[in-house]
């Protein structure tokens, strides 16, 4: 969703300038909790009474987390309720951990698998697939059953496809023109 990622940018923008660059990494679970809890369907429904103020919306939210939240993360949950940006915390999360990585010089890789991956597999993987895309990796895997074999790998807006999936629509398509 396009329009989404243009309201949550500046707010993942500001908060990356305004958080110490040793900090900025230790914000990004304490911004994906929000995150989560802020997808919640009722408290969104809360946070849309025009009958309840934004305070009340933190007050709520700053509740129900597990720890404190960090001032910067209090200030980004202060000015997104009043915006009324609720709903984009999830993209401001999202783009903030993409600034985060890139600071670091490292990318995050899915890697969608047929079955289930050891842990000696995904580090050669995870290998294999930083010298292919240049740079480091921070890789999870996702268990995708209908891929029947092989990988399906998504760095960014990058995909490299290796499923057997992938290949017998490439032939079907080889077949059918």
């Amino acid at each position: 969703m396009a329009e989404l990622a243009t309201i949550a940018r500046p707010y993942a923008e500001a908060l990356f300038r305004a958080a110490d660059p040793a900090e900025a990494p230790s914000l990004v679970g304490p911004l994906q909790q929000l995150a989560q809890i802020a997808s919640e369907p009722r408290l969104r429904e809360f946070a849309d009474n025009p009958k309840v103020s934004a305070g009340q919306v933190s007050e709520l939210i700053l509740g129900v987390l597990p720890a404190p939240l960090p001032a910067a993360l209090q200030n980004l949950l202060q000015v997104v309720l009043e915006n009324g940006r609720l709903g984009a915390l999830g993209e401001i999360a999202s783009q903030y951990q993409e600034l985060v990585d890139a600071r670091a010089g490292v990318s995050q890789a899915i890697v969608y698998s047929a079955f289930e991956i050891s842990a000696a597999q995904l580090a050669d993987i995870t290998a294999a697939l930083a010298r292919r895309f240049g740079r480091r990796l921070d890789t999870r895997v996702v268990i995708e059953p209908e891929l029947i074999g092989g990988v399906r790998v998504v760095v960014g807006d990058e995909v490299l496809d290796t499923s057997v999936r992938a290949r017998l629509e490439q032939m079907r398509t080889a077949l059918a023109a």
